[in-house]
């Protein structure tokens, strides 16, 4: 299987300019909530499930061979927003100082509202009834 050169290039530009977004969100966020819970980290990833949503209603979802408009937006530069290597170490990190109810209650908030962040998004593109 051979890969179009304008979708590397399109995830790829993407991706470098969804990780400068992630870095910009999660410094800005971390100034005005603090550092005491991951929250920059907690917005972009709903942040970006929404924004998924919204591209998942408004483009349809993919199919095999998606086109680089699909792979700019949702592959590149949402793959690099959103992030769950961070969620997962400081999940990690307040475990680690005996913060269970914390942790869990990162968890609970990433997946379930991420999940709802996401329908909201695909509702307001028109791609659910």
């Amino acid at each position: 299987m051979s890969i179009d050169p304008l979708v590397l290039l399109a995830v790829a530009g993407g991706g470098g300019l969804g990780g400068m977004a992630r870095l910009a969100v999660g410094n800005l966020v971390a100034r005005y909530l603090g550092v005491g819970f991951p929250w920059g980290t907690l917005v972009v990833n709903l942040s970006g499930a929404l924004l998924m949503g919204l591209a998942a209603g408004g483009l349809g979802l993919p199919g095999p061979g998606a086109g680089p408009a699909w792979s700019l937006l949702a592959i590149g530069l949402l793959g690099g927003y959103t992030t769950v290597s961070s969620f997962s170490l400081q999940t990690l990190t307040l475990c680690q100082q005996r913060r269970q109810a914390a942790a869990l209650g990162y968890v609970a908030l990433t997946l379930g509202t991420g999940f709802a962040a996401l329908l909201a998004g695909a509702w307001l593109a028109g791609g659910l009834p």
